[in-house]
């Protein structure tokens, strides 16, 4: 009886601690996917606003998260102050964030928004050529891709969240 009580008490133990990782692994949004096996992407470079370069190479061993928006997207607007609230999160030693305006628009634009919604921790960043879009199959804005300390994709977010969800964080918090 006494054996029959242990195995017991160890599946109860085995199940709730599979679903506990689970549930750390991967926060439930429906507009995050999370990859099996990370993505290499070939360079991935863009600008910063005193058009210099910007390649993610130089950025291995970091927390990269990398945001696609325009001044004209609603839900970008909608996102973007925690997204900013992100970076200043003090839970990140290494994370890097480039909300890159793909919106072919001036630069005051981009400035007017930022001023507009107050956002003081992130830097403007554009893609002058406007080819990542295409290289990094964009279907929507705002897009928000996750990028490991190796470089490859592990995630992607197609439209707006809430980054300072406390799920996602504490699921974020295991990359960085």
């Amino acid at each position: 009886m006494k054996l029959l009580t242990l195995k017991i008490y160890l599946i109860f133990i085995y199940l709730i601690s599979s679903s506990t990782s689970y549930a750390i692994q991967q926060p439930k949004f429906k507009n995050l996917t999370v990859h099996k096996d990370p993505i290499k992407h070939k360079e991935i470079a863009f600008n910063n606003l005193y058009d210099e370069t910007i390649n993610l190479e130089n950025y291995k061993n970091f927390l990269v998260i990398i945001n696609f928006w325009a001044t004209w997207c609603a839900p970008c607007r909608k996102e973007m102050p925690s997204l900013n609230r992100l970076q200043s999160n003090p839970n990140f030693k290494n994370l890097r964030i480039f909300p890159i305006n793909v919106g072919r628009e001036e630069i005051s634009k981009s400035k007017k928004f930022y001023n507009d919604l107050k956002i003081d921790n992130l830097k403007i960043f554009i893609d002058k050529k406007n080819i990542l879009p295409n290289e990094l199959s964009l279907i929507g804005l705002p897009t928000t891709i996750l990028f490991n300390k190796e470089g490859k994709e592990f995630a992607r977010i197609l439209g707006p969240i809430d980054f300072e969800d406390q799920k996602f964080i504490e699921w974020l918090k295991h990359f960085d």
